[in-house]
C-alpha cells in the first residue's frame, strides 16, 4: 500500500497530507501526549529531565502529574519521575503513557561529535550509499546542510532517495532544508519526514545542546535578514545560553569558492553569530568542500574573534568545482565526497573531513573557541 501512494503522491499539501505518505517514525509510536524536550542527547552517564503534558485546543499545554515511562531500546532507563538517564551509546524511544493517552521523546546517547554534510539524496546514485556508510562508523549527532532529498524534496524522494541512506540514522539526525527541500511548497515532506527534530513546522530553525556546546540550526532558505523574525530569534537563543563554544549550520554559504559564490543575505546571522563571539559556521550548497580562517561578516580575516566556516556540500548530490577562490580560504577540495567530523571538547574543536570509497584527499586540525 505505501509503495502505491508513493507512485501516486507527487505533491502534499500539508504535514498532515505528507504524514500519511511518509511514516515519519519507526515503528508507530503514541503522540497523544507532548514530551519536553521531544528530543535530546546525553553523553553515557549523563541525565535529562522529561516532562508529560496534553494539549488544549488552544495550542496551549497542560503539564501532568504522575505517568508511566518506559523506554524501547535500553540504551537509557527512565525513573518514575521521568528522569532519563544514558547507559550506553545509542537511540532510545521514551515514552510517557497515562490510561489511553501516549507521547514519545527521541534520546540520543552519544559522545559530543557532530558529523554530516549537505546536498545528499539521490535516487539512482550510490553517492549518499557511500557518504552514509562513513556516518555508520562514528557515533555522535548527525547534521544535514540542506538539500536532503533530490530535486525536489518529494515525498517519493525522500522515500526513496534519501531513506535508504541516510535515512537510517534519522533518530539521531538535526536537519536543516535547503532549496531543493522548499522545490515542494513549504518544504512539507521534509517536516513530515523529520518531525519534531526539525523544529516548528514552517520555521525549521531551532537549537540544542550537545556537551558543552551550544548548537544552532538555521533555515537560510525563508526569511533571514536583519530584523526578520528569525534572526531576532537566533540573537534571543545566543543570549539565554551562555556556552563558551557555539557551532551554528544551514544551507546557504556567507562565503564561498563554489559555483554560487558568496551570499550577502546571510551578513544580519554572521552578525549575530559574531556578536555573540560565536566559533563555527557549517553550511553546504556548494558541491565542494572548503575550510576558511576565522573571519568577520565583512569577511575580513579576524583570528581573535572571527567564526570559521565550512562548507561541506558533499553528501552524494553531484560534484561541482572551485570558480573563484575568497580570501580567507585555506582549503579547498572538490571531485570529492566526504562528511566533515567536529570533535567538541569544552573550550576547543578538532575537524577532519572524511572522504568516501577510499578516497585521500582529507582535512583536519583544531582550534580554542574564543
Amino acid at each position: 500500500m505505501l509503495r502505491k501512494r508513493l507512485a501516486w503522491a507527487t505533491l502534499c499539501l500539508g504535514v498532515a497530507a505528507c504524514l500519511a505518505i511518509i511514516d515519519p517514525i519507526y515503528p508507530p509510536l503514541p503522540s497523544d501526549l507532548v514530551i519536553k524536550p521531544s528530543w535530546a542527547v546525553l553523553q553515557p552517564n549523563g541525565s535529562v529531565q522529561l516532562e508529560a503534558a496534553t494539549v488544549e485546543a488552544g495550542g496551549d499545554t497542560v503539564p501532568l502529574g504522575p505517568v508511566d515511562w518506559s523506554a524501547r531500546s535500553g540504551a537509557v532507563t527512565v525513573d518514575p519521575a521521568g528522569r532519563a538517564t544514558a547507559l550506553r551509546v545509542g537511540v532510545d524511544t521514551v515514552i510517557a503513557s497515562l490510561g489511553e493517552l501516549g507521547g514519545y521523546a527521541i534520546v540520543v546517547v552519544a559522545p559530543p561529535v557532530l558529523v554530516g554534510a549537505g546536498d545528499i539524496g539521490v535516487c539512482g546514485s550510490s553517492n549518499d550509499e557511500a557518504t552514509a556508510a562513513i556516518l555508520d562508523t562514528i557515533p555522535g549527532v548527525v547534521f544535514t546542510a540542506g538539500d536532503n532529498a533530490y530535486q525536489d524534496g518529494t515525498p517519493q524522494e525522500y522515500a526513496r532517495c534519501y531513506a535508504p541512506s541516510w535515512g537510517r540514522h534519522r533518530a539521531r539526525t538535526r536537519p536543516t532544508p535547503g532549496a531543493h527541500d522548499y522545490h515542494t511548497p513549504g518544504a512539507y515532506p521534509y517536516f513530515a519526514y523529520f518531525g519534531a527534530t526539525a523544529g516548528d513546522t514552517g520555521k525549521g530553525y531551532y537549537s540544542y545542546d550537545l556537551g558543552t556546546w551550544h548548537v544552532v540550526a538555521m533555515n537560510s532558505i525563508i526569511r533571514h535578514g536583519a530584523g526578520s523574525p528569525q534572526e531576532q530569534w537566533l540573537r534571543a537563543d545566543l543570549a539565554s545560553h551562555s556556552t563558551q563554544c557555539t557551532v551554528a549550520y544551514w544551507a546557504f554559504p556567507r562565503f564561498s569558492s563554489g559555483v554560487h559564490g558568496n551570499d550577502t543575505t546571510l551578513k544580519a546571522i554572521w552578525q549575530a553569530l559574531y556578536d555573540f563571539d560565536a566559533d563555527v559556521v557549517i553550511s553546504g550548497h556548494d558541491h565542494i568542500y572548503e575550510r576558511f580562517a576565522p573571519q568577520t561578516p565583512d569577511g575580513m580575516a579576524d583570528a581573535p574573534r572571527g567564526i570559521r566556516e565550512f562548507v561541506v556540500g558533499t553528501g552524494g548530490g553531484g560534484l561541482t568545482t572551485v570558480v573563484n577562490v575568497q580570501p580567507n580560504s585555506e582549503v579547498r577540495i572538490s571531485g570529492t565526497f566526504g562528511v566533515l567530523t567536529l570533535i567538541l571538547q569544552p573550550t576547543s574543536y578538532s575537524w577532519r573531513f572524511i572522504a568516501a570509497r577510499g578516497g585521500t584527499a582529507t582535512d583536519s586540525g583544531s582550534a580554542n573557541c574564543h
